[in-house]
């Protein structure tokens, strides 16, 4: 516990360490770009994914609900957000793509907490809202295979799209045990 009646606490308020501070001031100048790559590689991504026949959750995306409610008070230099939803349907197949894009393709890592600039992504149902019961998973769109992504910026938007291609072809045309 602190002791807020003397000593530097009491005199200088609640101070960040110089060091991190340092690496926080180093990195603002260029937040603007990278939250714009960002939310563009989320809309990219959704777009696409989409036109594959998966089931879409991003408020960029024409047929979400709130679509028209985001356009109007959304930064249009940084679009809808950089976190989309995939749903999988089962949490068998959702761990499955997540394996492959992050021991095979190298697309991200699995994760709960999701900031960081390579691309993380999570099974809600089994992570974040476990502790919720089926009703209400059920009531908040939470299914079983609902897989959140961060999407990532590193590296180019095609490689990185290659290698989610190629996660999804080894989903459908898994290589047999040696």
């Amino acid at each position: 516990m602190m002791d807020l009646q003397q000593g530097s606490l009491m005199l200088l308020g609640p101070t960040m360490n110089p060091k991190v501070a340092f690496e926080l001031s180093e990195r603002l100048p260029h937040l603007g770009l990278r939250m714009r790559e960002h939310c563009n590689r989320a809309l990219v991504y959704a777009r696409r994914m989409q036109n594959l026949g998966f089931n879409v959750i991003y408020p960029g995306l024409e047929n979400h609900a709130d679509h028209n409610l985001m356009k109007s008070i959304a930064n249009t230099d940084y679009g809808y957000g950089g976190i989309l939803c995939l749903d999988m349907e089962t949490e068998e197949k959702a761990n499955q793509l997540m394996n492959l894009l992050q021991n095979c393709t190298q697309f991200g890592l699995m994760a709960v907490s999701l900031g960081y600039y390579e691309t993380l992504m999570s099974c809600s149902g089994s992570s974040t809202s476990s502790e919720m019961n089926d009703q209400e998973k059920a009531l908040a769109g939470i299914s079983p295979g609902l897989v959140r992504m961060s999407i990532g910026y590193n590296g180019t938007l095609e490689q990185k799209w290659t290698q989610f291609e190629n996660a999804l072809t080894r989903m459908q045309h898994p290589t047999p045990p040696h």
